[in-house]
């Protein structure tokens, strides 16, 4: 080939590269009903407190990864792999028992294992998301 050629051929083969990576690098989706009830327990829309808003815009950015992490939904963060203690995705259907789960891992600490770190539901209450987000 010659150079002509190569040099024509480079910036569609990095078009391409860059095409494939960015549609693989979607981020993971939650079950649909568990982000529903954690937004109808923590997220207060029409809240001014700054801890609400805090909250509110990192919930908004952070999206799924509030319970997972990387590029598939089957990798959990901390607060996601407490919540999978006791929700299954079967349970989509049971409010009662995914705002049960919400309710037992607020009391969890946010790093197993460490006893000074903050619960879940501590960071939750001064603005925080669970998890880093």
């Amino acid at each position: 080939m010659n150079r002509l050629c190569k040099t024509a051929l480079w910036p569609t083969v990095l078009l391409a590269t860059l095409g494939v990576a960015a549609l693989s690098a979607s981020p993971a989706f939650a079950v649909k009903q568990f982000k529903e009830r954690f937004e109808k327990r923590y997220i207060k829309a029409d809240s001014a407190e700054p801890k609400d808003a805090a909250l509110r815009e990192a919930y908004e950015k952070a999206g799924c990864n509030v319970c997972h992490e990387g590029e598939s939904k089957k990798n959990r963060n901390a607060y996601g792999r407490a919540l999978n203690e006791y929700l299954e995705k079967n349970d989509k259907d049971d409010d009662a028992k995914i705002d049960a789960a919400l309710e037992k891992v607020e009391s969890k600490r946010s790093v197993p294992g460490d006893d000074k770190s903050p619960t879940f539901g501590e960071l939750l209450r001064q603005g925080k998301l669970p998890a880093g987000g």
